[in-house]
């Protein structure tokens, strides 16, 4: 639904400027009306297939904003197939909003039956999406930088990144049985660039049956992008969970676990792993699992430091893909801004046997009800890169992989009843301890057993080797936890895991 235009000439002919206060004033009062479906596309963009929309291209030609000296060009998407409900584009310039239009003639259509019905330079209802490019890597070319494109989700890119993870503008029951809503940004504004500016800035209106959403996001390009955001929520109705800042990868197969593929390559991931840092210090490394049932998991914390899915291994051989190049993957990390009270981190994993489909889900869940009426804000950072800030700990020693297998002695054809759980620990303090270091591993296990648990350095590495044999009954969702000590402090950062004993 088109809200109210913002910026459009008051009954003085005077311009209204626009501001993120009363765009969000604007979604404050629709949230007390009731819900409105969104229209849908109509005639020759109603009627395109997926084959059809595979041969269209926006026109680079036609990008907006190619004056000199400006550091951004925007393309934008055609309406059509998945994309049948229109976003509303705008730009503001000196505070003053202006149509941001779009046609046919913009697009490129790569099939001679498919151009015979298109309608000659006609206005487009809104668009699909867009996606703003920028000199990332080379000065002499605007690379891709972020895309905006179906339901809230969007995907940015560091230096030398290439696509991997999304992040959405929120989250409401994922993965509850009262079934996932999905709100949609359905108007932006954008404001015009100038030359020179090394950051641009848009606004966008969010919309489901549930809530509805101003936000304000401002994207600073470079080794890791930055992108911060400011998003303030209107409840229309109670919802039983939102996720705040929500993060959408794949994870297929590692070499912890190959499980049922058959597939020369030895890992397919966009994110091996949820990282969380707390404000006591402490930094928390979940690896990801593609699990034999859905899977979720919580981590409690006070207002994080920072939270968010991490792609570590940099090295092609890790992944042995000559097209993906997963190792070119960004990681991206959330920095909340201002005080985010209690709440909790919650991962989800789904079930998948194909890397198309992304089955990672993360976000925070703040502490409390979340009723009809409430008002909420807020603030984050989010960075984007092969190494940002928070991705891996600074002092601490890291988990550089974890292996998974059969309990018992390797090589042995004994069934112990056990799983082993094998977890590399380098760099830091510990990295720098000789054999006989007065250390302790600290290790625990929610609705299992621990076996066994050795912890012995690897000869010629700065790596230390802790192995884990726990055993549980069948059915069991058991919980681990692992980490190393010693002189009074602790020298890694905090492992844990769930083990589904299917």
């Amino acid at each position: 639904m088109l809200l109210s235009p913002i910026g459009a000439q008051a009954q003085d002919g005077e311009a209204v400027p626009f501001s993120f206060d009363m765009l969000s004033e604007q979604m404050r009062k629709q949230a007390a009306e009731p819900y409105k479906a969104p229209e849908q596309v109509h005639g020759f963009f109603a009627d395109l297939d997926y084959d059809a929309y595979q041969r269209i291209r926006f026109r680079p030609e036609q990008a907006r904003w190619q004056d000199e000296g400006v550091k951004f060009r925007l393309h934008s998407f055609h309406p059509g197939w998945l994309f049948k409900e229109p976003v509303k584009v705008h730009e503001i310039v000196d505070d003053v909003v202006q149509p941001m239009t779009f046609t046919t003639a913009d697009f490129e259509y790569d099939d001679e039956d498919l151009a015979a019905k298109v309608p000659d330079n006609e206005e487009m209802p809104g668009i699909a999406g867009f996606r703003l490019h920028t000199p990332l890597n080379r000065a002499d070319i605007f690379d891709e930088l972020v895309v905006f494109q179906g339901a809230s989700y969007f995907r940015a890119l560091g230096r030398g990144n290439t696509y991997g993870l999304s992040a959405r503008g929120l989250a409401v029951n994922t993965g509850l049985p009262e079934g996932e809503e999905f709100p949609r940004f359905s108007e932006v504004w954008l404001r015009r660039p100038n030359p020179g500016d090394p950051s641009i800035t848009l606004y966008a209106a969010l919309i489901s049956p549930s809530v509805t959403g101003a936000y304000q996001f401002t994207i600073t390009p470079g080794d890791t992008t930055e992108v911060d955001v400011v998003s303030r929520l209107f409840l229309r109705k109670d919802i039983k969970q939102l996720g705040i800042a929500p993060l959408t990868s794949m994870f297929l197969f590692s070499g912890a676990d190959m499980g049922a593929f058959d597939d020369y390559r030895a890992a397919v991931h966009d994110s091996e792993a949820l990282i969380l840092n707390t404000q006591a210090g402490e930094t928390y490394y979940r690896p990801l699992n593609n699990p034999p049932q859905l899977a979720s998991s919580y981590f409690g914390a006070v207002s994080p430091k920072s939270f968010g899915l991490a792609q570590r291994s940099r090295d092609f051989e890790h992944y042995l893909d000559a097209q993906a190049h997963y190792e070119r993957r960004p990681s991206l990390m959330i920095e909340p801004v201002g005080d985010w009270g209690r709440g909790s981190v919650r991962l989800v994993e789904i079930p998948s046997d194909l890397e198309i489909h992304d089955n990672i889900v993360a976000y925070w869940v703040p502490e409390g009800d979340a009723r009809a009426g409430d008002a909420m804000e807020f603030a984050y950072r989010m960075r984007w890169g092969l190494t940002p800030e928070g991705a891996v700990p600074a002092d601490l020693a890291r988990v550089v992989r974890t292996r998974v297998g059969e309990g018992g002695v390797a090589g042995v054809d004994t069934d112990t009843g056990t799983r082993k759980f094998v977890i590399d620990f380098a760099g830091g303090l510990l990295g720098r301890l000789p054999g006989d270091a007065e250390i302790e591993p600290e290790v625990s296990a929610l609705n299992g057993e621990i076996v066994e648990t050795v912890l012995s350095p690897v000869d010629g590495k700065d790596v230390w080797r802790l192995v884990i044999e726990v055993r549980a009954e069948p059915g069991a969702v058991v919980e681990l936890k692992a980490a190393i000590s010693g002189y009074d402090q602790n020298l890694t950062e905090t492992w844990v895991d769930q083990w589904i004993n299917a």
